[in-house]
């Protein structure tokens, strides 16, 4: 059998210009397409060719390096520099220029918050492309690791014990300098010891200084290396992060929006997060649909009084236990006469106030306790001595009417369409590019990197959508409305 072999002394001819390095349909094209189109000065980014001083690389070429980088899942920047020596793509896409590892982190960590608006002007062309309709979304919600250990996080509980175990070593040390005798001074025992109750002092003080910090911000925990992550629990385990939002169109799966937050759960992001989607939109949409994660009934609130239809479960709508035949569900409420009556019939009366709770609960008992007592039922329904007892949230009304809504045949196909549509990106960013955890720090950063990412998402849709040379075409037009000293849009 035969074997191929080859020379690499052999010479060889290279196009002798780089723009005939990449064919026309090359998704790379597309990505400069899309920097060129974009507006630098209503991103903030500063542009003076008058400058004093070395000549800088322009940041278009500095965009176009992380954008394309990211889209690949290289966002280390000594890779990046990497890249852009060996990998033609790259070589095509800067034109030649090859900055270090120095200047491409440098440029990341000064135009955080300019990165983090790169997500809207995408959305923005997504909207002006048709791509994007706006009429029903979807939100989701996924947690990221922080670059940052859950060793270094700490709570009040944590301190305690550090300052405990601190004190005792304290003592232990003094303890032990008493007993050393004269003769061990020159053996220098206790010049080790003065050393070591040095060390514990400022341990101590630094140990308090953390705590201080945690009271003066009124935080539960605190991470000393990223003081903006959280402590996340997730199937993975526990460790520091955050917790990445993303609010997708239906029509395409396409990303509107997407935020960072320092929250364990999404309890409370509904509402912000159709608003911000709703503001880029100019118009509110007509549907916001999300998983149960989201079910507060006053966050699901605030967007239904918009006029906006809610498609969202609520939490024992998700479960896949049986329900109990005497769950409170199983107690239909008598509005007129404010009671509720049992699955036998019998009634549950009004009977105090929870004042312990914000809104009020009300709490509505048996009207005699004989009743429940002699019911063939009781053990099950329920086994306390005074009879079955039934509370109703103060937001009750609006708690049923969501989930009347999410049983509607209409609701049911709009949520079946969910996990499709808002849960593939996440997939595409963790699994396709092996994003797990973030590289910046502090929430301007880890902002900055869920742009990246959501931008890089919408661009290969759009390639799929589109194909490379119409879209560049598309791209093309759109980036004729700005001013640009490059050339780059083959």
């Amino acid at each position: 059998m035969a074997y191929r072999y080859a020379n690499r002394n052999q010479l060889q001819l290279f196009p002798s210009s780089i723009e005939d390095y990449i064919p026309l349909d090359d998704p790379v094209r597309a990505y400069d397409a899309f920097v060129e189109a974009l507006d630098l000065e209503k991103l903030g980014l500063n542009l003076d060719p008058h400058q004093a001083g070395n000549p800088q690389y322009h940041p278009k070429v500095m965009l176009k390096l992380v954008v394309y980088g990211y889209a690949y899942g290289i966002r280390s920047s000594r890779k990046l520099e990497r890249a852009n020596h060996h990998n033609l793509s790259f070589i095509w896409l800067t034109s030649g220029l090859t900055p270090d590892h120095k200047t491409i982190a440098e440029f990341r960590r000064k135009n955080r918050s300019q990165l983090a608006d790169i997500l809207k002007q995408c959305a923005k062309m997504c909207i002006q492309l048709n791509l994007i309709e706006g009429n029903t979304l979807f939100v989701d919600g996924s947690k990221f690791k922080a670059n940052a250990s859950i060793k270094k996080s700490w709570d009040k509980k944590k301190i305690q014990k550090v300052l405990n175990n601190i004190d005792q070593r304290i003592a232990t040390i003094l303890n032990q300098c008493e007993t050393v005798d004269e003769a061990e001074k020159g053996c220098g025992s206790l010049v080790k010891m003065d050393q070591e109750l040095q060390d514990q002092d400022v341990l101590k003080t630094k140990v308090q200084g953390i705590l201080k910090e945690l009271e003066t911000k009124k935080q539960t925990s605190l991470n000393t290396t990223d003081p903006d992550c959280t402590r996340i629990n997730s199937l993975a385990g526990t460790h520091a992060g955050y917790s990445v939002q993303s609010v997708v169109d239906e029509k395409h799966g396409l990303i509107l929006s997407a935020d960072v937050v320092s929250e364990n759960n999404d309890l409370n992001q509904f509402s912000q997060q159709i608003n911000q989607a709703n503001a880029l939109l100019e118009h509110k949409c007509q549907v916001a649909c999300a998983d149960s994660g989201y079910a507060s009934t006053t966050e699901l609130a605030k967007i239904d009084q918009q006029g906006i239809k809610v498609v969202v479960p609520s939490q024992r709508q998700a479960s896949e236990k049986i329900p109990s035949p005497f769950a409170k569900d199983q107690f239909s409420y008598d509005k007129i006469h404010d009671c509720y009556i049992c699955p036998e019939g019998h009634t549950l009366t009004f009977s105090h106030l929870n004042k312990n709770k914000k809104n009020g609960h009300k709490h509505y008992l048996i009207s005699a306790k004989k009743i429940c007592l002699a019911c063939p039922h009781y053990g099950v329904c329920t086994s306390s001595q005074h009879g079955r007892k039934v509370i109703r949230l103060a937001n009750e009304e609006l708690r049923e009417k969501f989930e009347a809504q999410y049983k509607e045949p209409e609701s049911q196909a709009i949520y079946r369409k969910r996990k499709a549509k808002v849960e593939l990106p996440f997939g595409h960013i963790k699994r396709n590019l092996g994003v797990n955890a973030f590289l910046l720090r502090g929430l301007p950063g880890v902002k900055a990197e869920a742009s990246l990412f959501g931008t890089c998402f919408n661009l290969v849709r759009m390639i799929t959508l589109l194909g490379v040379t119409t879209l560049v075409s598309l791209l093309k037009e759109i980036g004729g409305k700005y001013p640009t000293s490059l050339g780059g849009i083959g």
